[in-house]
């Protein structure tokens, strides 16, 4: 048999990952993490926008063992996590893929140290999923989720009660300009 013959033998051996590799590796370079950034262009939420994401992080010498993640995930990319960094990172975000890929692995093959962040996550996957944070219980049982998370939220530009006020405020305007009708005064060729 010719090396042609041997499809194993590759110029660069590919390295075969398995389910209980994933997880520790998960579990040491892992994060479930979920920003909420105010974003005023989203209506459907109070001004929030709440965006979950899966990341692996790893120095770039060793961004090959991301790229076996892609594969093993079938979803994600890999990318520098910024111009000057030697981090890469590998993601996945987007409510579809973390549901059907993500979320599925991680409950047949549960992490040891970073279980309950995963629980949290995987739970506000499902309720953007079915729109429970369009409404405002929904909405403050989400945010109070992500806030438990990862070190207790610890690393958040703003505070737990600054989302949840600023939540109430807005949809108290909306909740008042649907019930106001609101009329300008005539002018200029529209008088009389």
């Amino acid at each position: 048999m010719t090396g042609g013959d041997n499809q194993q033998e590759t110029a660069t051996p590919r390295r075969l990952i398995d389910a209980s590799w994933v997880v520790g590796f998960v579990d040491g370079e892992g994060c479930f993490s979920v920003s909420i950034h105010r974003n005023p262009f989203v209506r459907r939420t109070p001004g929030w926008q709440i965006l979950p994401v899966f990341q692996v992080y790893q120095h770039g010498d060793h961004r090959e063992v991301l790229k076996e993640l892609v594969g093993f995930f079938v979803c994600g990319s890999v990318r520098s996590k910024g111009p000057n960094s030697s981090v890469w990172t590998y993601a996945v975000s987007g409510l579809i893929k973390l549901e059907r890929h993500v979320i599925p692995f991680f409950e047949q093959h549960p992490l040891k140290v970073k279980h309950q962040d995963f629980l949290a996550f995987a739970a506000i996957v499902r309720s953007l999923r079915n729109k429970e944070h369009l409404e405002a219980d929904g909405f403050e049982r989400v945010v109070r989720l992500a806030y438990g998370m990862n070190a207790q939220g610890k690393q958040r530009s703003r505070s737990l009660d600054v989302v949840l006020a600023g939540s109430s405020e807005t949809a108290r305007r909306a909740s008042f300009l649907r019930t106001t009708k609101i009329q300008s005064d005539l002018h200029g060729d529209m008088q009389s």
